[in-house]
């Protein structure tokens, strides 16, 4: 099933969803669910409001139960089920230093981050970080998270016939050249800055 027929059956709710499953610690396209969501509230005229609210809740409560999880089960359980994902005993032990030291940036970046989006709650739970620290840090990154892919997707909803324009105009190869271009710039003021 594609994440428009999820969005189209579920409404709002989908925004939420698949973030939720996501944050539990299963790997799933929260973030793919999270945008259809918002270009469907974009292409219906709905509330890109209640989309970021649904996309935040279900972060937040996945994210508890993955805490849960990882606190309850600790190193066994994820060594156990973390194997059907290909998480080796190495990493896990990798990510409890992690943890250790820099535990409440993790939480509040893994909402942006591919695969420790899923697994980060678990591992705060597993590392024993104080729940209220977690809770606090793991909100925040939530609501940034939603907001941004929130607004990213509903951006995305009200420029269709755009991008839909610029694609035809530039052909595949003139737009992948555009995206490269984008990224070169970026990659290159980053390292300005840095300096």
């Amino acid at each position: 099933m594609d994440p428009a027929s999820i969005v189209d059956a579920l409404g709002y709710p989908a925004a939420g969803l698949g973030i939720l499953i996501e944050s539990a610690g299963v790997p799933f396209p929260g973030e793919t669910l999270l945008l259809a969501a918002a270009a469907w509230a974009a292409a219906r005229h709905h509330s890109i409001v209640l989309v970021i609210l649904f996309g935040f809740l279900g972060a937040t409560v996945g994210a508890n139960i993955g805490y849960y999880l990882g606190h309850r089960g600790g190193r066994p359980f994820v060594e156990r089920f973390g194997s059907f994902f290909r998480i080796r005993p190495d990493h896990i032990a990798r990510s409890e230093l992690f943890f250790a030291r820099h535990g409440d940036k993790a939480i509040l970046a893994s909402r942006f981050i591919l695969g420790l989006r899923t697994w980060g709650s678990m591992l705060a739970g597993m590392s024993r970080m104080p729940f209220w620290r977690f809770q606090l840090f793991s909100a925040l990154g939530a609501l940034g998270w939603a907001t941004a892919i929130g607004l990213a997707g509903y951006l995305l909803g009200n420029n269709l016939a755009l991008i839909g324009a610029i694609v035809r105009a530039l052909g595949f190869g003139g737009l992948v050249l555009v995206v490269l271009i984008a990224i070169t710039l970026v990659v290159m003021r980053d390292r300005a800055a840095r300096r």
